[in-house]
């Protein structure tokens, strides 16, 4: 079994296995291996997938309880015109670039059910650092960009979702819905990491050690 795959059946399908007639939104398809795992859930559950893609991938399956839209994920109007207005799982997996996935979280969390999962592919930087086997400055940087700004969304919405992460393979996030109150646009944190006070602390924490 590959990383990715292995990834999806340890730290999401497990969350979502038992909700009853699911609703799913699966943004981003390319070779439907998420998509068919989506589906056996569906056949079990009596849940329906919707897959976006702006590939055309109306071939990864002729299943009954799938529907394919080939358009960009964040061409909101139309697709919401052709999803269900509550959604039990909304799986992003298309551009992992930091904007347009924060851009997709808040253009869909609207649709998501309370006690709804968000979960948000590719947020780990680590396998892709110059020195490990994966080695890619584009995935090192966009991984890291985007798990730095879900940090940042969640910071000023921690009454409205819960957040998990999973290093495994390029990581996962994990949203929960636990409020039905419409999310607070993020801010830039205030991190203290480059302050004239952390760069003290640093100085005599060395001072000590030398």
């Amino acid at each position: 079994m590959d990383e990715y795959s292995e990834k999806l059946d340890r730290k999401l399908f497990p969350i979502i296995e038992n909700i009853n007639n699911p609703m799913i939104l699966e943004l981003g398809v390319q070779n439907g291996i998420s998509t068919k795992k989506f589906l056996n859930i569906c056949n079990k559950n009596n849940g329906f997938l919707y897959s976006v893609d702006i590939e055309d991938c109306s071939n990864v399956s002729k299943e009954k309880n799938w529907k394919f839209i080939h358009s960009r994920d964040d061409n909101f109007e139309y697709i919401k015109s052709e999803i269900p207005k509550n959604l039990d799982v909304i799986y992003i997996d298309s551009l992992h670039e930091a904007n347009h996935v924060e851009k997709i979280i808040y253009g869909y969390y609207d649709l998501l059910k309370l006690g709804g999962y968000i979960f948000i592919d590719d947020i780990s930087h680590l396998p892709y650092l110059k020195n490990k086997k994966r080695n890619n400055f584009y995935c090192e940087i966009n991984n890291k960009e985007t798990f730095d700004s879900i940090l940042k969304i969640y910071s000023i919405n921690d009454g409205n979702f819960d957040l998990d992460f999973s290093f495994k393979s390029s990581g996962l996030s994990v949203i929960k819905k636990i409020s039905n109150e419409t999310l607070n646009k993020s801010k830039k944190l205030k991190i203290r990491e480059f302050s004239l006070k952390n760069i003290i602390r640093k100085i005599w924490k060395n001072l000590k050690i030398g």
